[in-house]
């Protein structure tokens, strides 16, 4: 994709090429592929913001597994969670006795990921990982580590590689920071 294009144009500056994420994503397959050889494995993709890292990862996981998608809200058109997770698409398959690697774009509050990993607790999970390309732990709220990430990031709002700002700038294949002037926020 040309970085002149017009979605670039609302960047403050890319943080993280498509190079960079290509190149961790490869690692971090690798690792999950040593990690749980010979385990029932579920792979659950946390939609809309990681669909685009998960499609990348499970290619470089080497395992028989099982896939399934979760769709939950806290932000809305915001730049700041509200606090309040909405389920709004529940898993499909029987994760009883299953090895769990919930697969999230940025882990920032940690509120989201601390509600998802008691609700699939209940339902019988032998273990619960996280598995996410950001780790903003700044940003944190609850007592939540991520498993396995790809980068840590500084405080700021970014874009790209399927996290958007109002539905808008997923299609991106780097990752970037948003410019305040885009959602009113500082420096705008």
């Amino acid at each position: 994709m040309d970085t002149n294009a017009n979605l670039y144009a609302d960047l403050k500056k890319v943080l993280i090429t498509r190079e960079e994420i290509a190149q961790a994503i490869r690692d971090l397959g690798q690792k999950i592929t040593s990690d749980y050889q010979g385990r029932k494995v579920v792979m659950l993709c946390i939609l809309k913001g990681a669909v685009v890292f998960f499609s990348d990862l499970i290619r470089e996981v080497d395992l028989p597994l099982t896939i399934d998608f979760m769709a939950v809200s806290s932000y809305g058109a915001s730049t700041k969670t509200t606090g309040v997770v909405n389920l709004v698409k529940d898993i499909t398959c029987d994760i009883t006795g299953m090895d769990v690697l919930i697969v999230e774009d940025i882990v920032d509050s940690g509120m989201t990921l601390s509600y998802l990993k008691k609700y699939l607790s209940s339902r019988g999970a032998a273990s619960i990982k996280i598995v996410t390309l950001l780790d903003k732990p700044e940003r944190r709220r609850v007592d939540l580590q991520a498993d396995y990430f790809c980068f840590t990031i500084p405080d700021e709002f970014v874009v790209g590689y399927g996290l958007d700002y109002a539905e808008k700038y997923r299609n991106l294949p780097d990752i970037g920071v948003l410019h305040p002037r885009i959602y009113g926020g500082e420096d705008a």
